[in-house]
């Protein structure tokens, strides 16, 4: 079983907007319509869950309603921070070799061939990540800000989503991640690397344009890339 999860817990702080990011016109969608609709029209997605602030969560509905997203089968409330968001919805299903993509909302341009390779790569492994080339140079620096180190691009990679996990094992990896209580993270790979270092993280071959909407600038950028992409 495939399950896609929809993170949209964001409340648009950084974009100064009434409305959190995930709701913003994009083209003639809101940017999560597009992020939905990619995973209910690929084929081998069973499942849709979306976890998002409870006040908005009649919003959403509404939103899956109108559009007949009907993979979309459970509506969760999510936390005050991204993990916990994350780990409403692994909680919220229980085969452990289900696979289960977590996508944020506000990666509206994601593909059909990211999906695809994804649950691919579950077949021969228990964690993937998606990410791209750097294609700026990336220095490493000290404290006083004097250059320390300057990685080679080819063994870089920025992260992008969906990350995806057998069900069981990114359990296994929050249960011993609770525990500790120096925990701290920013998503859920990262978990896995912390906590389960035995195993391997694939990592899918990203596309620029599957980039996240964080500042107000980002909002043009996407705008050509769904202008070029149509």
């Amino acid at each position: 079983m495939n399950i896609a999860v929809i993170l949209a817990g964001g409340t648009g702080q950084r974009l100064d907007n009434n409305l959190p990011k995930q709701f913003y016109i994009l083209g003639n969608k809101m940017v999560i319509e597009h992020s939905i609709e990619i995973f209910q029209n690929h084929p081998d997605i069973d499942e849709i869950a979306v976890v998002s602030n409870s006040m908005y969560i009649k919003d959403i509905k509404e939103i899956c309603s109108k559009n007949g997203y009907f993979k979309v089968r459970k509506m969760l409330a999510g936390g005050a921070e991204r993990y916990q968001s994350s780990l409403t919805a692994i909680n919220a299903y229980n085969d452990p070799d289900a696979n289960i993509l977590i996508h944020d909302a506000v990666r509206p341009l994601v593909n059909t061939r990211i999906i695809s390779d994804c649950i691919e790569k579950l077949k021969h492994y228990n964690a993937v990540n998606v990410g791209v080339t750097p294609s700026d140079t990336v220095l490493q620096v000290s404290d006083s800000d004097i250059i320390t180190g300057m990685p080679f691009r080819n063994t870089l990679r920025n992260g992008q989503s969906p990350q995806g996990f057998k069900l069981g094992i990114i359990k296994k990896a929050y249960e011993m991640a609770l525990k500790d209580p120096d925990f701290k993270t920013t998503d859920d790979c990262s978990v896995v690397f912390n906590y389960l270092p035995g195993e391997q993280i694939y990592v899918v071959k990203g596309e620029s344009y599957n980039m996240k909407l964080t500042f107000r600038e980002d909002l043009y950028s996407l705008e050509k890339w769904l202008k070029s992409e149509r």
